[in-house]
């Protein structure tokens, strides 16, 4: 598979993830294992030094979808430490940290 579409397909899932898990109060967790084991899997098969290029935007979407996890699952819970080993640099206060401006916002 060409690295782009991987790339494409990794980001397209991990921000859907967050979509999907966003401040929900209630939410159904039975989908959470498989779908965090198909984003980690997906985010390990693309080579390291692709990933540090694109690792802040990253560390923004996965930390907020683990921000909104949090409450729900706790701190110490397997999902939560799957989604955290995607993670590498500062992440977002809170899950609607949407402060960092994107690389097509910057003038």
């Amino acid at each position: 598979m060409h690295l782009y579409t991987q790339i494409y397909e990794f980001a397209a899932s991990a921000g859907a993830f967050e979509g999907y898990v966003y401040r929900r109060e209630q939410l159904d967790t039975n989908y959470l294992p498989n779908w965090v084991d198909h984003i980690v899997t997906a985010y390990e098969k693309i080579p390291p030094e692709d990933r540090e290029k694109f690792q802040a935007s990253c560390d923004q979407t996965i930390g907020r979808a683990t921000k909104s996890l949090i409450p729900l699952l706790g701190e110490d819970h397997e999902i939560i430490a799957k989604l955290n080993s995607m993670t590498r640099g500062d992440l977002p206060e809170s899950p609607d940290d949407f402060q960092k401006k994107k690389w097509f916002e910057k003038k």
